[in-house]
């Protein structure tokens, strides 16, 4: 694609795409590089791109527009990088091929010649660029297609047919065919420009430290980056520095056991050798960068455990990208800005595992948008006790399970209560004082009383009812889940004093519901079911089974919304 200078899109046409890849005459593609990849017109015209190719060399993908990766990546590319112009990796490609933004097309064109080490060039650029040689770099790219390739003028290119958005414009699809002399060059423009750019890097940090300063301090990344490099440059050498031996060994021919054996001489290392042994090793290094930096976020730190896995599930996509000072703040402000849903998720997770083991544990009530034809309940926590099974014990502690699931209580209530973690938590608890637990005491933390049964693996909580952090997580997910409205205000007094004192109605209410009913509970079905069908026939059963509690407790079941009520209508809803 390229984009005009209002940074608008403009799709590759197809007829254009074709014709760009038709000019690499090295027709062997190890591994592709697109740098301005849109939303992947070009890859799409890839002449190995086909379902039935049983092996596709990868294709690896760089564009600035961070919405375009999610369809990318569906392409089944893997995206590297952001900005093009910071990218450092391109040793490991055979083939570059991009349509850049017209505005910095011949800086990208001559940003790949400069990171290629071995491999072909295709660019779509603006023709103008070519003919209007006023500036340094433009006379430098013409300087390399006289020596090294080739260039063709095409009118119209982004009219027609298969044009998705047309443009008044002639392109020079540019052909370039850069060679690397293992012998001679063994030690050169692989390891160019792979210093650290301490100007850019102190820029880049300090454009973000200011609002993202909650991940990690500037110099910690600074210094990760320069580590990296450093091992990067090593690496490099190493496996040039193999290539070279090898090479030289090869003119050296057999040693006498090899003559006495008849075995043939190793051959020398190839270019390709070296470009697969550079893309696994680098591959290892930005795999091992990557993990610290996720290791080392204050934000990650704080996640629970299943949080954790959601963030690291997207892992194999992160680390592909290219380990920068900019990539890594992109990454870190990803996670930032998502902070709020990552807390939300974290909430439902505790939730969950509250409700889903002991039925017992959870009082339902009828949802606010109840009407006769789609009757809905919600539940929510018990606010005086609620019980967890299954906390198994291995050397006179807590099995690995049941104290990762009692950390991530102490993250979630803590970040209720506006704190990183608790002065007293539930680790501490069943890690210092496990043995006055399992044997009958009660002991206070921050939020809650607990007390162990070793004999049937339970533990009993009894909410702090001075914090109300219970009555805070059932809140915030009964708003999300639509049991409760957006607003206190939004419905009348009756539907709150229902909510209020579902826990004190509860046992009554169930009673109801498992009068004259035979099989499975319908607690149990809404609690457990995937089936719709079966979830609302239980909710059908439910609603009422609470109404009838509601009217015995004096609340009227009829829940009205403020809005454009008459005083007929509100004394009705009283009556």
């Amino acid at each position: 694609m390229f984009q005009n200078d209002e940074l608008q899109f403009y799709p590759t046409p197809k007829s254009l795409a074709e014709r760009a890849w038709a000019k690499f005459k090295n027709r062997a593609f190890c591994r592709v590089l697109e740098p301005s990849a849109g939303d992947g017109a070009l890859i799409k015209e890839y002449p190995h791109w086909s379902e039935s190719f049983h092996y596709r060399p990868p294709v690896d993908a760089i564009e600035i527009d961070i919405t375009k990766h999610e369809a990318l990546r569906k392409l089944g590319v893997d995206v590297v990088g952001i900005d093009f112009l910071e990218f450092q990796s391109a040793p490991i490609y055979s083939h570059c091929i991009l349509n850049p933004p017209f505005r910095v097309g011949v800086q990208h064109a001559l940003k790949a010649w400069d990171i290629l080490w071995d491999g072909e060039i295709v660019a779509i650029l603006n023709a103008e660029s070519l003919r209007n040689a006023f500036s340094n770099d433009r006379q430098r790219l013409l300087q390399l297609i006289a020596k090294h390739g080739e260039v063709e003028f095409i009118a119209d290119a982004f009219k027609g047919e298969d044009v998705e958005r047309e443009a008044d414009v002639e392109v020079a699809l540019v052909y370039l065919r850069k060679e690397a002399n293992l012998e001679n060059d063994i030690f050169g423009n692989m390891l160019d420009g792979l210093d650290q750019d301490d100007e850019s890097a102190e820029r880049i940090a300090a454009e973000f430290q200011q609002r993202h300063d909650i991940a990690l301090p500037a110099s910690f990344i600074e210094n990760r980056v320069s580590t990296f490099d450093a091992a990067v440059r090593a690496m490099k050498a190493a496996v040039f520095a193999e290539a070279n031996a090898s090479h030289y060994e090869t003119l050296l021919g057999q040693t006498m056991a090899q003559r006495i054996d008849r075995k043939a001489v190793d051959p020398a290392k190839t270019t390709d050798y070296v470009r697969g042994e550079v893309e696994t090793r680098y591959a290892k290094l930005k795999d091992a960068a990557w993990s610290g930096i996720l290791r080392s976020s204050n934000v990650t730190s704080r996640l629970s455990s299943k949080a954790q896995k959601r963030v690291e599930s997207e892992f194999e996509q992160i680390k592909k990208l290219d380990f920068s000072v900019k990539t890594i703040y992109g990454f870190l402000t990803g996670i930032v800005e998502s902070r709020g849903q990552i807390q939300l998720d974290m909430a439902f997770d505790v939730f969950h595992s509250i409700t889903e083991y002991w039925t017992d544990n959870t009082v339902f009530f009828k949802g606010w948008k109840s009407n006769d034809k789609h009757r809905t309940c919600g539940f929510r926590i018990k606010t005086t006790r609620f019980v967890l099974p299954r906390n198994g014990t291995w050397c006179r502690e807590l099995d690995w399970d049941a104290m990762q699931r009692l950390r991530d209580f102490d993250k979630v209530f803590a970040m209720l209560d506006g704190k990183v973690t608790p002065e007293v938590s539930l680790e501490e608890l069943f890690t210092k004082h496990f043995n006055a637990l399992c044997n009958g005491e009660r002991l206070s933390g921050s939020y809650f009383d607990v007390r162990y049964y070793p004999g049937a693996q339970t533990i009993h909580f009894f909410p702090n009812k001075k914090l109300n952090l219970v009555d805070r997580l059932n809140r915030l997910v009964g708003k999300h889940r639509q049991w409760l409205p957006p607003s206190d205000d939004d419905v009348t007094v009756n539907f709150w004093q229902g909510y209020d004192k579902a826990e004190k109605m509860n046992e009554d209410m169930q009673r109801k519901i498992k009068k004259g009913w035979y099989g499975d509970s319908p607690i149990k079905t809404l609690m457990h079911s995937r089936n719709e069908k079966e979830r609302q026939a239980a909710v059908d059963r439910i609603v009422p089974a609470i109404e009838e509690t509601m009217r015995e407790n004096k609340i009227s079941p009829i829940f009205l919304t403020l809005e454009n009520k008459s005083p007929q209508m509100l004394l009705l809803e009283a009556a």
